[in-house]
């Protein structure tokens, strides 16, 4: 008696990848929202004050019409609810 053969299922979607790019250049805190680094801070930086300078090299919040859609070339669900702490 011939052993069976599985047969693998029909997958017709493809899978999503993720674009590389944008998991170097955002980041994603645990409630889902975007953090970004600023622009301006590479060069030319001797004829900015010493208090632009520090606060371009912080993070900051992307806004909500960007976020939506690097969490969507990430392949992050947007739909997690988080419980309420207690």
């Amino acid at each position: 008696m011939k052993p069976r053969r599985r047969v693998k299922k029909a997958n017709n979607m493809p899978k999503v990848k993720t674009k590389k790019i944008i998991t170097k250049r955002f980041r994603i805190t645990k409630k889902g929202k975007v953090l970004r680094g600023q622009s301006f801070h590479r060069h030319l930086n001797s004829k900015k004050s010493s208090r632009r300078r520090r606060k371009l090299g912080r993070v900051v919040l992307t806004g909500k019409f960007h976020a939506r859609k690097i969490r969507k070339a990430l392949g992050v669900r947007t739909n997690k609810k988080v419980a309420p702490k207690k």
